[in-house]
């Protein structure tokens, strides 16, 4: 039984890993100080995508999912087992990995266009004080 509820955990915190990574600039933009977060999350997204170490939520479900005698996560990981080919084609992998990039490169320059408006405001305010 708690072996399950293990697996529906790590689920759970696998998705939201993922629905911060793609949102978490944004979330960024309205809480500024949330950014170094999200820089943390994008970089280990990019260091487990390049395959250099394995997610440790995926490692935990594959042990609850073997210490509960249910069927072991497919060697291909979370993603192609949970997302690809249930919640988004297969053959638009690539294109959801580019609108992600996106989102995110997007999320980022549009902070550092507000940040650098700030500063030249705040800069112009001083100058007239």
């Amino acid at each position: 039984m708690i072996d399950r509820l293990v697996v529906v955990v790590a689920v759970a915190a696998h998705l939201a890993f993922l629905g911060y990574l793609v949102v978490g600039g944004l979330i960024a933009l309205r809480y500024p100080r949330t950014i170094w977060l999200h820089v943390v999350t994008v970089i280990w997204a990019v260091v487990m995508l390049a395959g250099k170490v394995e997610c440790p939520l995926t490692w935990l479900e594959r042990w609850a999912r073997a210490a509960g005698g249910m069927a072991p996560l497919p060697d291909s990981g979370f993603i192609d087992n949970y997302l690809t080919g249930v919640i988004y084609p297969a053959d638009a992998l690539v294109v959801v990995q580019i609108l992600v990039f996106a989102v995110v490169i997007g999320s980022w320059i549009a902070l550092a266009v507000r940040w650098q408006r700030h500063r030249t405001a705040g800069a112009a305010h001083r100058r007239q004080v």
